[in-house]
């Protein structure tokens, strides 16, 4: 089928959730996606940050082709051999004892939340007092399903789907004395991204980390990370919130683990671990083989190819650029991000779409979030080459808005002079 066959079929039976780029990709190879007509368009978004490894890379083809002469599904009524191997891999990796595996990033906030409430009512059971509140900040988002929506603080996620799951409260972003104004006895859990994604590819600050680990530490509330855009090597180590020395109860993983196949999982403490049961919770297809041998060859890769250093040092190139462009640039307000997870943040939204449309021109993806936030998540085997080739396309783009700006502004003011 071609564009247009394909645009009027989805426009007559497809809930029309997206709003789609009028580009129809039918390949890829490396850092690069290739459209029907065969043009190739520099990745710099990677599927929203789950192509880490790039597309059509050999470890990955070779899991999905082994494993799929073997066994793509089976039930978890029974055992194979794919979730133990990941498991050790992600509880070492990330410090914590058990996983539950599922098929992406909300239904891993799900388990998160209900775990939280689960282990609360074991905790009342022995004699704590352990409310049912969750905190979450301002800005945060952690997926589109029910519980997680409920504790995402935009209202445009909210307010069509209300009333949502109760006992939420949304603290300030980053700010202790808020995050300390709403504690008590009466919180199950605090919930966090130790770098928000949606929210604008805003880091946590240490202090606050700190904070939060030591009010629920005082209670016996867990502190629950939510890693799913930032974690999996983005920003240079496994999980984000090792760059705060903190540990936390529970953390969600999804997006690059098993290099496009849908895979989430929440990892969890031991002492936490003790508020589920058989029976509670589960899922048809988390964890399947198919899955797992496939996030069993991203993770090796990473591991094997020293990738975490390596997005470290793209990184760091690439803010640094970004920072030299907002040298240059007045519209660019603020340049921030760890490792791969990277912003730059604009003046104005109508700027940061239009530079979104003129990098597509360019054949270069990314996207904006938080209206003004030009958001790049490339794939971790980016080289300075295309760090460079997106930044002379941003700095000409800059360049021509800033002379249109300026001559739209001369032309008002001419106009006013003659009104007057």
């Amino acid at each position: 089928m071609k564009l247009d066959s394909i645009q009027a079929a989805e426009s007559k039976l497809l809930l029309q959730t997206y709003e789609r780029n009028p580009i129809l990709f039918t390949g890829g190879e490396g850092v690069y996606v290739i459209d029907e007509k065969g043009e190739r368009y520099l990745d710099l978004l990677s599927g929203i940050g789950v192509n880490a490894l790039g597309y059509s890379h050999p470890a990955i083809v070779k899991a999905i082709e082994e494993q799929s002469r073997k066994l793509i599904h089976i039930s978890n009524l029974y055992y194979h051999t794919g979730q133990a191997e990941v498991a050790v891999r992600l509880t070492e990796m990330t410090g914590l004892d058990r996983a539950f595996f599922c098929n992406s990033g909300t239904e891993a906030w799900e388990a998160a939340m209900k775990l939280a409430r689960a282990y609360a009512g074991v905790r009342r059971s022995e004699g704590a007092t352990l409310g049912t509140k969750f905190l979450a900040l301002e800005n945060s988002f952690h997926g589109r399903t029910f519980g997680a929506v409920s504790t995402t603080h935009k209202e445009k996620y909210r307010e069509p789907f209300a009333p949502v799951v109760p006992d939420v409260e949304f603290v300030r972003f980053d700010d202790v004395e808020d995050l300390k104004a709403h504690f008590s006895t009466d919180v199950c859990a605090i919930l966090v991204e130790a770098v928000q994604g949606e929210g604008g590819v805003r880091p946590l600050s240490a202090e606050f980390l700190k904070a939060a680990r030591e009010l629920t530490h005082s209670t016996g509330a867990l502190l629950i990370v939510d890693e799913i855009q930032a974690g999996m090597g983005r920003t240079g180590k496994w999980c984000a919130y090792q760059h705060y020395g903190i540990q936390p109860d529970v953390t969600t993983l999804a997006k690059p683990i098993a290099g496009g196949i849908p895979m989430g999982v929440m990892l969890c403490t031991e002492e936490a671990a003790r508020a589920i049961h058989a029976g509670m919770h589960g899922t048809t297809f988390g964890g399947g083989p198919l899955a797992c041998a496939v996030a069993i060859a991203v993770l090796d890769t990473i591991k094997s190819t020293n990738l975490l250093a390596y997005v470290t040092e793209t990184g760091d190139y690439f803010r640094e650029k970004l920072s030299q462009l907002a040298k240059k640039h007045d519209a660019i307000v603020d340049v921030r991000g760890l490792g791969l997870m990277v912003a730059a943040e604009l003046n104005s939204e109508e700027l940061a779409k239009t530079c979104v449309a003129e990098m597509l021109k360019r054949h270069i993806l990314i996207n904006c979030t938080s209206e003004t936030v030009l958001r790049f998540l490339p794939p971790y085997i980016l080289e300075r080459k295309h760090v460079d080739q997106a930044i002379s396309a941003l700095d000409e783009i800059l360049t021509e808005q800033s002379g249109t700006s300026i001559l739209n502004s001369s032309e008002t003011e001419k106009e006013g002079t003659t009104l007057g």
